[in-house]
């Protein structure tokens, strides 16, 4: 499988459309938003002093619901959140967590930030890309991806939002057969599974 490193966002070279005004807030009363949704982003909203602090998990609801940001998505948010459509789009694009175009329902988002970069994250990325070629995984996301916010087990990957992590290349087949056949990844290796240590981490008890 051959990975989109495509970062431009699709429209960037068409004409603007001067007619439309970017700063219009959309009217709730035009806009129909599925109620488990609003009833989501609302409870965010009421967790910040500043409702626009919950920018993140209400387009991360939306992507829930919608599978991707889209315009209609955007749309919905913005209705509830009372902001401009424009002003989410610009939080979307900016995070690579947010998707701006439909994709796959699976992902593997390998971070290859500073600190997984200092711990040898490309090769790891490398390994795993070879091997979904080799192996035929289709209908994933693969991808590098900026920061995951788990320096602690770098290099680290997101499986489906499990994260995994210290990986090696060595690694790679085995991650690629069980996402392919659906299985659990490096059963014991998830952040959230029971009884997960670092391998560093009695060496510094």
């Amino acid at each position: 499988m051959s990975p989109d490193r495509r970062r431009v966002p699709i429209g960037w070279d068409q004409a603007v459309d001067l007619d439309r005004d970017p700063a219009v807030v959309p009217d709730p009363a035009d806009v129909e938003v599925p109620e488990a949704l609003r009833t989501t982003i609302e409870a965010a909203m009421e967790r910040y002093p500043d409702t626009r602090s919950a920018t993140l998990p209400a387009l991360a609801a939306a992507q829930e619901v919608h599978g991707w940001c889209s315009p209609e998505a955007v749309v919905q948010v913005a209705a509830t959140m009372q902001v401009t459509p424009a002003y989410l789009s610009s939080v979307a694009t900016f995070y690579d967590m947010l998707r701006t175009e439909p994709g796959a329902d699976r992902y593997v988002f390998v971070c290859t930030s500073v600190a997984c970069h200092l711990r040898n994250a490309k090769a790891v990325y490398d390994a795993i890309a070879e091997e979904a070629g080799a192996q035929g995984l289709t209908g994933v996301d693969l991808r590098e991806f900026e920061c995951l916010g788990a320096c602690d087990m770098a290099p680290m990957a997101s499986i489906d939002g499990r994260y995994v992590g210290p990986l090696a290349p060595s690694d790679a087949p085995e991650l690629v057969s069980a996402v392919k056949e659906g299985r659990e990844v490096l059963p014991g290796r998830g952040l959230a599974d029971s009884g997960y240590k670092l391998p560093w981490s009695d060496a510094h008890a």
